[in-house]
């Protein structure tokens, strides 16, 4: 054991070879913490060390070899320590600190974060991304939060970091005021943004935030489902015309296969042709069309917003609204919202916008 003890001290080389993953703070061992007089410190390139003398920060090493002298000498302390158990009274350490860049560190919000969108009104948002780290200052970092851990890990700090993380997105994306729908066009703004705010405080630690990352918000599964709802109502427009797009598809399927719908078809076209015939098969005559109903008066000062193209756009007045029907651009389909109304609803369910389409032929016969 004293042999050991002795052959210790000769040893005059301390450095750190280290490939594990995620190290951030190695300190190197030495039987009783004695450094020898004039021992050579090697720091490489990724590294830095932090001297500790008698219990105090001395000096920060940078990539480099160093020559250490103290008044820590490990052979004459031992031999005169011999009546103290070779229990030597100078003591020394070394810690490394690994400045390598931690990657693909994960952050997530835990719970949903409530926020008003202008367009849906309030809504619940899910988050997740990734961030970066290092070592900026070993000494803070030894400091404020190594401390005397011969082996601290990112593992040890990573909860705290992730906590600091998640509070400041909350907060940032709630103040915001970006729309629901540009969130995704935002990911990179919103990375930059809140790792500017989170980077003074990564920094009390001694540490630089290096990338922040957003990678995904995203809504709760029944917002999503009506969200996508609302784009089909989009794509497929008139909805009126659509019917017409399908009857006609049946048809033209239904001819294509005589043998499973010709009989059917068939009465079809007859149950048409008798329609167009008058009794005993003489020449149908001019039906004369009925009068359409008169319009209503318009009430005065009556206005809607209509929802064109994904935006509420508007108040529009009945008069333009009149206007809008005759081109096409407004139908019974289209979500219209006046002062007083509850939510959003189709016009043709409005009374008001209801009376501007005027009658309409009622819908066709089943083709089965």
């Amino acid at each position: 054991m004293i042999w050991k003890k002795l052959t210790g001290e000769f040893v005059d080389v301390i450095e750190w070879t280290d490939d594990s993953p995620d190290t951030m703070v190695w300190r190197f061992e030495r039987h009783g913490n004695e450094i020898k007089h004039g021992a050579r410190l090697t720091v490489r390139e990724g590294q830095m060390a932090v001297f500790v003398n008698e219990g105090e920060i001395a000096d920060v090493f940078a990539p480099g070899m160093y020559e250490l002298f103290t008044r820590n000498l490990p052979i004459l302390s031992t031999l005169q320590a011999w009546p103290h158990g070779f229990e030597s009274p100078f003591k020394a350490e070394v810690y490394f600190c690994s400045t390598r860049i931690f990657t693909n560190l994960k952050w997530g919000t835990r719970n949903p974060v409530m926020l008003r969108d202008p367009e849906f009104g309030p809504v619940r948002l899910r988050a997740f991304g990734t961030y970066a780290i290092r070592i900026q200052d070993p000494a803070t970092f030894l400091r404020e939060v190594v401390g005397t851990d011969g082996h601290f890990t990112v593992d040890e700090i990573s909860e705290q970091l992730r906590n600091t993380v998640i509070v400041r997105f909350s907060t940032i994306i709630g103040a915001s005021g970006i729309p629901l729908l540009d969130l995704a066009a935002s990911y990179e703004k919103l990375g930059r943004f809140v790792s500017g705010r989170i980077s003074p405080e990564f920094a009390n630690y001694g540490l630089g935030l290096t990338t922040l990352l957003v990678e995904n918000v995203s809504l709760p599964p029944e917002v999503e489902k009506a969200l996508d709802r609302r784009t089909s109502m989009g794509i497929v427009g008139d909805l009126s015309r659509y019917g017409q797009f399908q009857a006609a598809e049946a048809l033209r399927a239904a001819a294509e296969n005589p043998g499973a719908a010709g009989g059917g078809l068939g009465m079809m076209v007859g149950m048409g042709l008798g329609s167009q015939a008058g009794p005993w098969g003489a020449a149908p005559q001019a039906a004369t069309p009925p009068a359409p109903p008169p319009a209503p008066p318009p009430l005065p000062g009556k206005s809607f917003h209509l929802a064109l193209d994904g935006r509420a756009e508007g108040p529009f007045p009945l008069s333009e609204l009149r206007s809008r029907i005759a081109a096409g651009s407004l139908t019974r389909t289209t979500l219209a919202w006046s002062e007083g109304m509850p939510q959003w609803q189709e016009a043709g369910r409005i009374p008001e916008l209801a009376a501007l389409f005027g009658a309409s032929p009622p819908p066709l016969p089943d083709a089965g």
